[in-house]
């Protein structure tokens, strides 16, 4: 797969074709929304990508970057489960993540405290010119540059054949929000107004492929279709 470099200045970030993000300056890798969900006897990723693949995806992405740190935005539990009910091969992955790199959980609104999770838990982590967060804010500090999930973008646009939609990035100068990595489920489409107010100057949308990642203004993209 093909990542795409996005620019913030003086910093670099590498959009990856799977919905996350890689500051290769200080070796972080982030991701939002992997949405575990915990049931009787596991955590399961939520659907579409099914009861493991979501970490599996991850696993293979922390291969791939060797990152130091793993960012993880928002969405973390959809109950208040414990983890202490993970499936042992579910469990496994996470603490072998946790050993490759330290692991920050920013929480979302209705996420509860990972417990017994390898990492810290906090409700907004900065690093650098960067501040990651769950939800966007409507204002940002002078210099802020905010990276943050929470929306689950997703847009659309023609093709020869037919309108794709498929899940994107969605970025300006001073932010970033990134699509679902675990699920897609109750995607917005980036002419809502609750994104596009966040971007009064425009915004840029990279749609993510199977390979690789597509770039359009807003002005290039139709309204949201549904696809299979």
């Amino acid at each position: 797969m093909t990542a795409a470099p996005l620019h913030f200045r003086n910093e670099r970030l590498m959009l990856d074709p799977s919905g996350a993000a890689f500051w290769p300056a200080k070796r972080v890798l982030i991701i939002s929304d992997l949405n575990f969900e915990n049931t009787d006897s596991a955590i399961a990723v939520v659907p579409p990508h099914g009861a493991h693949a979501g970490l599996e995806r991850l696993t293979r992405l922390v291969r791939l970057y060797r990152p130091s740190k793993l960012i993880v935005l928002g969405r973390i539990f959809s109950d208040g489960g414990s983890s202490a009910r993970s499936a042992k091969d579910d469990r496994a992955r996470i603490d072998a993540i946790g050993r490759e790199a330290q692991i920050i959980w920013v929480a979302g609104g209705h996420d509860v405290a990972p417990a017994n999770l390898p990492g810290q838990r906090v409700v907004e982590h900065r690093e650098g010119p960067f501040v990651f967060r769950y939800r966007a804010m409507a204002r940002l500090a002078p210099r802020e540059i905010e990276v943050s999930g929470y929306f689950r973008p997703k847009a659309s646009i023609e093709s020869r054949a037919k309108r794709i939609a498929r899940p994107c990035f969605v970025t300006d100068p001073n932010r970033l929000i990134l699509p679902a990595f675990g699920s897609s489920t109750g995607a917005l489409d980036v002419r809502d107004p609750a994104i596009a107010k966040l971007f009064p100057r425009g915004l840029r949308v990279f749609l993510l492929g199977q390979e690789q990642l597509y770039s359009f203004a807003l002005e290039q993209l139709g309204r949201l279709a549904e696809v299979a």
